[in-house]
């Protein structure tokens, strides 16, 4: 689905913009990991009423700066004002009393919470009855038109509406202050354009918003003002009336960077797949989530599945992987190189060379608190030849510097543990695992989520390279530029079916919504 929605209205500058005194400041505000600055003098100031975009690379200091704000770390060196005053926060309850709240990009809800407990947590009264806890959480996730049974653990929602969850506590707390961090990632686009409105409206109230996001376009179109950061290091602060997209990429990245590319060969012409089968499906079967899904995929070539949330995209993917299971009973069938297959866990299809890069890398990417090395070497023993990795130091030493070298994983942070990494080197590392585990089939589910621009073309880079290699790739995406950027064959998921397959020398994204919806 295409990401990006359009505003039905042009954003304009409210009057409290232009008031004089700043609801929030900071003056040369630093802060150093292990000796290196995440962000350095940098300045920044927030007017009540306004929206002001944050954007940069990942590893930019954007999340730094704005945990900062939060409360959630302290920064190492600089000062920074709310309404005017000097502030010292020593925790996020410091920050939110101060109403300021942050949405962050990784939720962090409790997960064995319900959705109405989440909401209301930090201000739970002594005796509260669990039903009017449930109503009053009811109201107000319609009133932000959130279709949440607020009963709902939280562990059991999907990542949409466990963002959903997170905004609706930032306005129950009233925050004069809100910081979104990738708050449409994983939104629909009917979602986002209900976002926006909820955005304008906060705006209207005067709430100050702060906004990260990777979707530049979403920044120009949302935003009154753009900061830019590189580098930890303040580049520009505009009005968004002055910036173009093309003008943020260079002051993020520095240079002009070039498209990813299409997936075609040297002369231009569309490539076309392998004739060896290497996996079909055929009329898989799980609950009501998917329904007699077929389709094949072939040796050489990269098949995009494009759907809106929902369709069973993700969920075919889990169930060839091992990760979930089809109906014992007319479930359909699924073949490897024409051998049926039935796994019960994952680690039968990394033996038999099928990978799966998970859409959720914090929840089940990666082991946050190792590092880039240990990683890799984990995802490893998984193998059948893994043992192998346990006595050789030299072979584990060498696995690892092989795909930080290809996926160009930071270097410098070899040292680091995962949590500490910027959300670009984190997916490289969780495609890094699958990867290294050399398997014959790649299935890659939302592989750009919440990666910067200047990435994006390398992670593209990669799938083709894969697919040259002689490898099936299978790539899942709610962003239709990235469907059609990667993809020799398109299929089209709606209802938990594939209800259309296009060739991506003709395929549009018109075409591919209309099949999606309708």
């Amino acid at each position: 689905m295409n990401k990006i929605a359009v505003l039905s209205e042009p954003t304009e500058i409210p009057e409290a913009v232009t008031a004089r005194q700043p609801v929030l400041s900071v003056a040369k505000g630093s802060k150093i990991y292990g000796g290196v600055h995440a962000i350095e003098e940098v300045d920044f100031d927030l007017y009540p009423g306004e929206v002001h975009a944050l954007v940069g690379e990942n590893g930019a200091g954007k999340s730094t700066l704005c945990k900062a704000i939060a409360g959630a770390i302290r920064l190492t060196s600089g000062t920074y004002c709310v309404d005017g005053k000097p502030v010292d926060f020593q925790s996020p309850r410091d920050a939110l009393a101060a109403g300021i709240c942050m949405v962050y990009q990784e939720t962090s809800l409790v997960p064995n919470m319900t959705a109405a407990q989440n909401i209301e947590l930090g201000n739970e009264k002594l005796l509260t009855r669990f039903r009017t806890l449930n109503i009053q959480a009811q109201q107000r996730l319609q009133s932000l038109n959130f279709h949440i049974d607020p009963t709902t653990p939280v562990a059991i929602l999907g990542t949409a509406k466990r963002q959903m969850v997170e905004i609706a506590r930032a306005i129950y707390n009233k925050a004069r202050i809100i910081i979104f961090d990738e708050p449409t990632a994983s939104l629909t686009p009917e979602e986002i354009v209900h976002f926006f409105n909820l955005v304008r409206d906060l705006r209207s109230r005067g709430v100050a918003i702060i906004y990260i996001s990777h979707a530049l376009e979403e920044s120009l179109q949302i935003s009154d003002r753009i900061t830019v950061l590189r580098d930890g290091k303040l580049v520009i602060t505009a009005k968004t009336a002055d910036m173009t997209r093309e003008k943020l990429v260079r002051y993020m990245v520095g240079r002009d960077i070039t498209q990813t590319y299409y997936a075609k060969g040297r002369d231009g012409k569309r490539r076309h797949h392998g004739t060896e089968k290497v996996l079909t499906v055929e009329n898989v079967t799980m609950g009501l989530v998917v329904k007699n899904m077929s389709f094949s995929v072939y040796a050489g070539e990269v098949v995009g599945i494009a759907g809106l949330i929902g369709s069973g995209r993700t969920e075919i993917a889990k169930i060839i992987y091992g990760a979930l299971k089809r109906n014992l009973i007319n479930g359909g069938m699924i073949y490897l190189r024409g051998k049926p297959i039935r796994y019960r866990v994952p680690k039968q299809a990394i033996n038999d060379g099928i990978g799966y890069i998970t859409e959720d890398r914090k929840l089940n990417g990666y082991f946050e608190t190792m590092r880039i090395d240990d990683n890799v070497y984990v995802s490893k023993l998984a193998t059948r030849l893994g043992w192998s990795f346990l006595v050789s130091r030299l072979k584990r030493s060498k696995l690892a510097n092989y795909w930080v070298e290809r996926l160009k994983i930071a270097a410098l942070q070899r040292k680091a543990r995962i949590v500490e990494l910027s959300g670009g080197n984190q997916q490289k590392v969780t495609i890094a695992k699958s990867l290294a585990q050399d398997p014959s089939i790649i299935i890659f589910d939302e592989p750009t989520r919440g990666v910067d621009v200047g990435t994006i073309p390398e992670i593209h880079a990669q799938i083709r390279r894969l697919a040259e290699e002689g490898k099936a790739v299978v790539v899942i995406s709610s962003y239709l530029p990235e469907i059609l950027a990667v993809s020799d064959r398109i299929l089209v998921a709606r209802l938990g079916r594939i209800v259309a397959e296009f060739d991506a020398a003709t395929a549009t994204e018109d075409k591919i919504m209309y099949a999606a919806i309708h």
